[in-house]
């Protein structure tokens, strides 16, 4: 859910090299990506609709009363498959590790931290007051948060402070947050090198690790140890990005996908319980985290370069609005389409997606483009 582009370095000009140089430490090996990683902006649409697939088709609860019946009826083959898009969410995690990792290298706190918030909140802020009022309509039959609680979201700290939750997608943002904060703390206020971001990715892991073992729910909240691998395998990715060769990158990226995919299989198994909505297999978990960490991987070698369209960068663009608004305003579009209007499910589900897309489109040209760099510029000046 942020940038993705990198800048190339150009070299200076200087003295001829000393047929002997002095001695040294050897400098870092890089490959640098020229540009922008178009494939990464695609992937994340991709995990962005695979968890849009499960909030309309792959789950029970309150988008039954959108649909009127069960998913599971409207869907009775897909509905299997859409119950893992919930994955999704770890599919972005390792995009996240990987673009946090590279949009953070060389930058300041102050422009680490303006950058964050610059794009995280301008969207967030419009789609909580957003779904707040259309929850808020008499014609509209899902219950809205109180006043209290809709005013709290907007600080994105409702889940440790108790408070009803807008967006149900938010609970991620906040897993998000913490990331961000002990990256910024462990790599970006010391200075990043390559030595301080292995660093932090073996400490993390295995604080994550241990912090599994001691059951304390603090270390729980500041560490969280089920989504610990998915950052950092992204981060892994991105050191071999850099440097296809470097063993640490992929060996950080094994460990963390070995562990990932067994807190995803602990958390999302549930083939034993017969009241299931639809039964997850192990085997089909671990496919579709493997599918996260092999597409960054082919991104971060280059293998994707030839897919360079610039559609891609709008996909991009429209993956993080469409993140936030396409849970609870879609409910409201199932309804009134399949319900109301009596639209079959499967152009139900396609127009609602479609319907989705649109708004984060139009929540990206107006709110984002003109918002993000005026609030980044002003934390840069403030900081």
């Amino acid at each position: 859910m942020t940038e993705t582009a990198v800048s190339t370095p150009t070299a200076r000009p200087g003295p001829a090299a000393s047929p002997k140089a002095p001695a040294g430490p050897a400098p870092e090996r890089r490959k640098p990506a020229p540009g922008r990683l178009r494939a990464l902006d695609g992937l994340r649409l991709v995990a962005a609709l695979m968890v849009a697939a499960y909030h309309y088709g792959g789950r029970g609860g309150t988008v039954t009363d959108a649909w009127g019946t069960s998913p599971a009826l409207q869907f009775p083959t897909l509905h299997t498959l859409f119950a893992y898009g919930c994955l999704g969410v770890q599919v972005f995690f390792v995009i996240s590790g990987f673009v946090i990792c590279m949009s953070g290298w060389g930058r300041s706190l102050t422009s680490f931290f303006a950058s964050r918030v610059s794009r995280l909140m301008p969207a967030y802020w419009v789609a909580v007051v957003l779904v707040t009022a259309v929850f808020a309509l008499p014609a509209v039959a899902y219950e809205a948060v109180s006043p209290s609680d809709a005013l709290v979201n907007l600080t994105l700290l409702q889940q440790p402070l108790g408070a009803d939750r807008v967006l149900g997608v938010c609970w991620t943002l906040w897993v998000e947050v913490r990331f961000y904060a002990l990256f910024a703390l462990c790599v970006v206020l010391p200075g990043t090198d390559r030595r301080r971001v292995l660093m932090f990715c073996g400490g993390w892991l295995l604080a994550a690790v241990l912090a599994q073992a001691a059951d304390e729910p603090l270390l729980d909240l500041v560490l969280m140890p089920e989504y610990a691998p998915f950052f950092v395998g992204g981060i892994g990715l991105y050191l071999v990005h850099r440097d296809r060769r470097d063993a640490h990158g992929w060996g950080i990226t094994a460990v963390s996908f070995l562990v990932g995919q067994h807190y995803a299989v602990a958390e999302l198994w549930n083939a034993a319980d017969p009241e299931a909505f639809a039964h997850r297999t192990t085997f089909g978990i671990v496919l579709v985290v493997a599918f996260g960490f092999l597409a960054v991987a082919a991104i971060a070698l280059g293998w994707l370069s030839r897919a360079n369209w610039r559609w891609l960068t709008v996909a991009g663009a429209l993956t993080y609005p469409f993140y936030l608004v396409h849970e609870h305003l879609g409910w409201v579009v199932i309804r009134v389409l399949h319900r109301d209007l009596h639209v079959p499910s499967a152009a139900t589900f396609v127009l609602t997606t479609a319907a989705m897309l649109l708004l984060a489109w139009l929540l990206h040209r107006f709110v984002e483009k003109p918002l993000t760099p005026r609030l980044r510029s002003a934390l840069s000046r403030t900081l």
